[in-house]
């Protein structure tokens, strides 16, 4: 699995805090990066900011698959791919790339349902988001 099999990408640069006493990025951190890539991308690639959208989703799921370790100073660059775009939730499959090895440090799912902000109630995915996860699924 390299980079160059996901259909959207978002660099993230990594932070002092995030590594550990051990020297290596922090295993929670990874979800960290899940959350921001996610996010991230659908506010650069919609050009809106998705909070105040009348629905959002919440993260019904996620796991990690561990590879190699993460280090700071280096970006970190998330392919995103959409596995299931759903009525109401959609499904990511995030992969965390560093420096130059091909293979990916981190290899993550990640469950969006999208919810109304008044009243939690689920929702379908906005056309806005829909839009823009399209070309991610496949």
């Amino acid at each position: 699995m390299t980079l160059a099999e996901y259909r959207g990408t978002y660099t993230i640069s990594t932070r002092w805090e995030d590594e550990d006493v051990y020297g290596h990025v922090n295993n929670v951190k990874y979800y960290s990066y899940f959350d921001t890539a996610v996010n991230g991308y659908l506010i650069r690639e919609t050009g809106i900011d998705i909070r105040t959208l009348p629905a959002y989703g919440i993260v019904a799921e996620s796991s990690c698959r561990f590879q190699r370790e993460l280090k700071f100073p280096l970006d970190v660059v998330a392919g995103l791919k959409v596995t299931k775009l759903g009525n109401s939730s959609v499904v990511y499959e995030i992969a965390l790339f560093q420096g130059d090895d091909p293979e990916p440090a981190a290899v993550g799912r990640f469950v969006h349902v999208y919810v109304t902000g008044s009243d939690r109630k689920v929702t379908p995915v906005p056309a806005q988001i829909r839009e823009v996860l399209e070309p991610l699924a496949g």
